[in-house]
């Protein structure tokens, strides 16, 4: 099969999205460099994560654009929706300036600056990501329904993002302990009363992430990374 050459689109997203990961990398140098000792490591780790479901759904796109099977699309879609919850989960890191005081090292300016250059950087990671498996799915059973399959993919992103913030379960859990992820998904399901704050919390954060991705997208900031080859 003829390899389609990659699109100016394309080069110019993944540039793009390059050069954030790069500049938010060198904040947390230049933190290091500044202070001697840096506590937010772990944004470099989250930054990673975030940019594993955006190789997925470039998977997704570019296997349905090159006729994978079904069940091929199906594998790689899932694993997609397991990681996608990583990229906006970044958002979250802003909980870490409440101990800005004890470890202060730069000015909570910074910190804060530093902090949403990570969080911003994920977000695009994980819209642009499901703008492009929603596409595959509008092609494939229409746009109305792939317009619900994103509101259900966001809405289990905030469960993701609950599940990995408040109870430090992490993505790979899903594989190798999913009996304790069911019952901690089961728990507010069981007793919605008596875990309504939390219900109210992943409502709240669905509606969040659903109005910033409808907004980008009516706004023309997530359209597909690669064109459709024209017709001669």
């Amino acid at each position: 099969m003829v390899e389609r050459p990659t699109s100016n689109r394309r080069r110019a997203t993944l540039g793009a999205l390059a050069l954030a990961s790069a500049a938010c990398v060198g904040l947390v140098a230049a933190r290091r460099l500044h202070a001697g000792f840096s506590d937010y490591g772990f944004l470099l780790w989250n930054l990673f994560l975030a940019w594993i479901p955006f190789g997925l759904a470039l998977l997704v796109y570019d296997g349905a654009r090159r006729g994978r099977s079904t069940r091929w699309l199906l594998a790689v879609g899932t694993l997609w929706l397991l990681f996608l919850p990583n990229a906006p989960y970044i958002v979250t890191d802003f909980v870490h300036l409440g101990h800005h005081w004890e470890h202060p090292g730069a000015p909570i300016w910074f910190d804060a600056t530093m902090i949403a250059a990570f969080a911003g950087t994920g977000l695009l990671l994980g819209f642009l990501s499901l703008s492009l498996v929603q596409l595959v799915v509008a092609r494939r059973v229409g746009g109305r329904a792939a317009w619900g399959f994103a509101l259900a993919a966001l809405g289990l992103t905030s469960v993701g993002i609950y599940l990995g913030r408040v109870l430090r379960f992490n993505s790979w859990d899903a594989l190798v302990a999913p009996h304790a992820l069911l019952d901690a998904l089961w728990a507010p399901l069981a007793d919605p009363y008596a875990h309504r704050k939390v219900l109210a919390a992943l409502v709240a954060t669905t509606l969040a992430l659903a109005v910033t991705y409808a907004v980008l997208h009516a706004l023309g900031w997530l359209r597909p990374v690669e064109d459709e080859p024209r017709e001669g």
